[in-house]
């Protein structure tokens, strides 16, 4: 067959063929629209074109140091933070050694990861811990929802589009997807239900979907039999001439899950009882129904609905506590909690700066505690409070808003108050008062943090500094670690300064920590900016210290907090003091 004179197809072309033929046999209901091809084009031509030049894993972060970092956000779960902060950090810990390796482990040890089960009730903080824990570590991360996959059967697309979702994530580099995190809620929804007899192929057929990718497996980027796959593979093979089986192995790829398994603790107190282990004969509150969990095995799961070989692939299980009226309290006081921090944001939108008297934070705290939804039920509570001023403020001249248990008792009276005399006095005195304990909590609350914080983020956290970050927080919406963060970048830019200096002047100037605290005050509560302080500093300090220097031979400085406040009298201290140079 003679093909010098042929030439591929015009994708297009292609796409006006396919869709009469859908049409035709499917109805005007069925066509194939262009805009879809997007997301698996993109990942194709980013993995072409992404140079992937960190092909091996860089972690270095230790058990301790991820649990550290989780107790700054979640309240409770001791144990479930210490299960996964552990086996997580050891499953890429042992990737990182087997990579350095001069031989294949592989071969000596097999490859059974540390895929997790999580099991508790909705809204105790398993998402949020699974999205602080990928954040931290900075491995792509993908979330589903079992569910999905239970409409779409056993055939398992959408199980492997999680894994081609991780390439998206990684910008195309495939290598770094390899060593991404899945998790998947909902889990418990896919196991087989008690009551139909025989197997039920709608849900353990999404278990089987699952086994491969949780243990190994090559991924095809392309979805097979997807006619906009074959237009993009003509397409590339028009341009490149080459036709690549682009594939992603899921060996190092971690699967994290979760469910509430309310139907749990039953088939495990039935077991234990069977045992004569002796528990009492119904479950009677939250602790005991924490208590029957911690004791799943796998033959509890199995019965439960998972095949066998599904259980087989999660070795890991974190049982998560209900979370008490208490906890939810602790959960609103944390500095770093997104529900308040998400609020003052809300009401920022609006120029509006909002704070919250503890007393108030108790009553949410009570409310969201009889809605039995966990920490979810205090998103709603919230929302439910303030959606009357949220509502009403913006279109006043109302820039503070003290929220104090006026909100609950008649929100309507309240809200007139706060319109009818936006500057009154009481309402400042009020704000300001809330503003003063806010600021006394976070200086406390670092305080008692101090020796992590100060590992942590590498900066010694001087009284002033500890100042400082109670003042940030209070005029800034960000939670302390990015506050930490900011000052921290402020410290280390200040810093270079010193070598600026003695690269523009020759002089060696060392700014003491006073001085930078001084510094970084200023950075923080006015709008200089570091470029006027390093003028500023030039023309306050400069042709002094050079004549020190010709006069004295001296060209070490040690700039304090004294000093930038009067130049003139610390330079003149020097030609005062020091003989004149030989």
């Amino acid at each position: 067959m003679n093909t010098k004179n042929e030439k591929l197809p015009d994708p297009k072309e292609i796409e006006k063929e396919i869709s009469e033929f859908l049409s035709k046999k499917f109805g005007s209901h069925v066509k194939v629209v262009s805009p879809i091809v997007l997301p698996e084009e993109s990942i194709l031509e980013r993995s072409e074109k992404s140079p992937e030049k960190d092909q091996k894993i860089q972690f270095d972060l230790k058990p301790e140091d991820l649990v550290s970092y989780l107790d700054q956000y979640i309240v409770k779960q001791d144990r479930a933070k210490a299960i996964l902060a552990t086996k997580i950090c050891t499953h890429f810990n042992r990737i990182k050694c087997i990579e350095a390796s001069s031989y294949d482990i592989n071969e000596l040890v097999g490859s059974i990861k540390n895929n997790i089960l999580m099991i508790g009730p909705t809204g105790v903080g398993k998402t949020y811990m699974i999205k602080l824990i990928a954040k931290k570590i900075g491995v792509p991360f993908v979330k589903g929802d079992a569910t999905k996959f239970s409409e779409t059967g056993y055939v398992g697309g959408d199980v492997e589009d999680l894994v081609r979702d991780l390439v998206k994530e990684a910008d195309g580099n495939i290598k770094r997807a390899q060593y991404g995190i899945i998790y998947i809620d909902e889990i418990d929804k896919i196991a087989s239900s008690h009551n139909i007899i025989g197997a039920d192929v709608s849900r353990t057929g999404v278990q089987r979907a699952l086994l491969k990718p949780m243990e190994e497996t090559d991924v095809d980027l392309k979805v097979p039999h997807d006619p906009i796959s074959m237009i993009q593979e003509i397409e590339r093979f028009r341009k490149t001439g080459k036709r690549e089986k682009s594939t992603v192995n899921t060996k190092n790829i971690l699967f994290i899950v979760s469910g509430a398994f309310s139907d749990l603790g039953p088939i495990i107190k039935k077991r234990i009882k069977e045992q004569g282990i002796g528990f009492g004969a119904h479950i009677t509150g939250s602790e005991e129904e924490f208590d029957i969990l911690k004791n799943v095995r796998a033959e509890d799961l199995i019965q439960f609905g998972f095949e066998s070989e599904f259980v087989g692939r999660l070795p890991v299980r974190a049982v998560f506590e209900n979370l008490t009226e208490e906890d939810l309290f602790e959960i609103l006081k944390n500095p770093n909690n997104p529900i308040i921090l998400g609020k003052k944001l809300d009401f920022a939108a609006y120029g509006i700066d909002i704070k919250f008297e503890t007393k108030v934070l108790r009553i949410l705290a009570k409310q969201a505690f009889e809605e039995n939804t966990g920490a979810r039920g205090l998103v709603s509570v919230v929302e439910k409070a303030l959606l009357l001023f949220e509502k009403k403020l913006p279109s006043t001249p109302m820039k503070i808003f003290p929220v104090t248990c006026d909100v609950f008792e008649d929100p309507e009276k309240f809200l007139q108050q706060l319109i009818s005399a936006p500057n009154d006095n009481k309402f400042i005195a009020t704000f300001e008062k809330l503003v003063h304990e806010e600021k006394e909590f976070i200086k406390a609350y670092v305080e008692s943090n101090k020796k992590n914080l100060t590992d942590k983020y590498n900066l010694s956290l001087t009284p002033t500094r500890i100042e400082l970050v109670a003042s940030f927080y209070c005029k800034n919406i960000m939670d302390i670690g990015n506050i930490l963060k900011k000052i921290k970048s402020y410290y280390d830019e200040i810093k270079k300064i010193e070598l600026y200096f003695f690269k523009n002047h020759d002089i060696n100037l060392v700014i003491e920590e006073d001085a930078i605290d001084f510094i970084m005050e200023q950075l923080i509560n006015s709008a200089v900016k570091l470029e006027d302080f390093y003028r500023q500093l030039t023309k306050d300090f400069e042709y002094g210290l050079k004549l020190v220097r010709e006069k004295t031979g001296k060209n070490r400085f040690f700039i304090t907090r004294k000093a930038l406040l009067a130049p003139e009298a610390f330079i003149s201290n020097f030609l005062k003091d020091e003989p004149t140079a030989s």
